[in-house]
């Protein structure tokens, strides 16, 4: 009995390293051409780099020519990101707080994801949602555990200005909806 149940685990792990593989395989395929490390690839340039029209009268409205489908926009002038559902409907609009190195425009997809760590600038973060990378920066959206919310004034615990950052701060509250919206290989489009 004690080898047919070797036999059963060792027929799980093989089932299970195999899914493995084949969701890492599949996730490679939609890894944006400028984060897989081919020479001389950029971020797709489906958002313009121009500034995206704004509705004046309604500042946090999503703004025109920022992509299609299901997708997180993120205005790097703005410090504003909209979850997008399917249909074209904001599920959720917040403030944030960018890192020192901003992602150029354009289209790009959830590459990795943690749950907590140590940002490059000591703060602990919580759901972490990567979709870049910028001269070795990497960049992507966190919550700080113990700091102010975004767009309130203050600093996000950053004491080493000297630091490149990538971080793109939310709130805890925001960050667990970017946690639940944004899984790998979802769409980000950057704007102005």
């Amino acid at each position: 009995m004690a080898s047919s149940s070797s036999g059963l685990v060792a027929g799980l792990t093989a089932a299970a390293l195999a899914t493995v593989g084949f969701l890492a395989y599949r996730a490679h395929g939609n890894v944006p051409r400028d984060l897989d490390g081919r020479p001389g690839a950029t971020a797709t340039p489906a958002a313009s780099a121009s500034k995206a029209p704004r509705d004046k009268l309604h500042p946090a409205a999503l703004p025109a020519g920022s992509g299609t489908g299901e997708r997180v926009v993120y205005s790097v002038d703005d410090d504003r990101v909209w979850l997008v559902a399917a249909g074209g409907t904001v599920d959720n609009t917040f403030k944030v707080t960018p890192g020192s190195v901003d992602p150029a425009p354009g289209t790009y997809a959830v590459t990795s994801r943690s749950l907590a760590v140590t940002g490059t600038d000591g703060v602990p973060v919580e759901h972490v949602v990567r979709f870049a990378s910028v001269q070795g920066v990497v960049i992507g959206f966190s919550a700080a555990v113990d700091a102010p919310s975004p767009g309130d004034g203050t600093t996000d615990g950053a004491a080493d200005t000297a630091v490149k950052t990538g971080g793109i701060r939310e709130s805890r509250a925001d960050g667990e909806a970017m946690w639940m919206f944004a899984t790998i290989g979802q769409k980000v489009v950057v704007i102005r």
